[in-house]
């Protein structure tokens, strides 16, 4: 029996939801790089870190974390003062709801409790 996963629907909501984010992330970041080899290496990072937590693994949910912050940082650093203008809000909203979605309590919990 194959105990890899790509989604653990038994943890928590926050956690299943930030899975299915990282992914998304990752495969918009590759498709739309626009050729900065930063935003290749955060999506990468990014589907990493997803299926580090889809299997529960520690480093998974470390990677994702900073994969989540230095995205909300890279967008910050293109866009800076224009980040709250169409259609960049967007896709900066789904970023810091990433970051958010890690770092909510519920999520620490169960990383600290049940990931090796």
């Amino acid at each position: 029996m194959n105990d890899v996963r790509f989604l653990n629907q038994a943890q928590p909501q926050t956690l299943v939801s930030a899975t299915l984010l990282c992914y998304v992330d990752a495969v918009f970041g590759l498709l739309d790089s626009g050729g900065y080899r930063q935003l290749i290496f955060i999506s990468v990072a990014l589907g990493l870190g997803g299926f580090g937590v889809a299997n529960e693994k520690k480093w998974g949910f470390v990677v994702a974390i900073a994969a989540a912050v230095l995205q909300v940082l890279f967008w910050l650093g293109i866009f800076g003062g224009n980040i709250f203008g169409y259609p960049q809000i967007i896709t900066f909203a789904f970023a810091v709801i990433l970051v958010v979605l890690l770092v909510h309590p519920m999520s620490r919990d169960y990383q600290r409790l049940w990931f090796r």
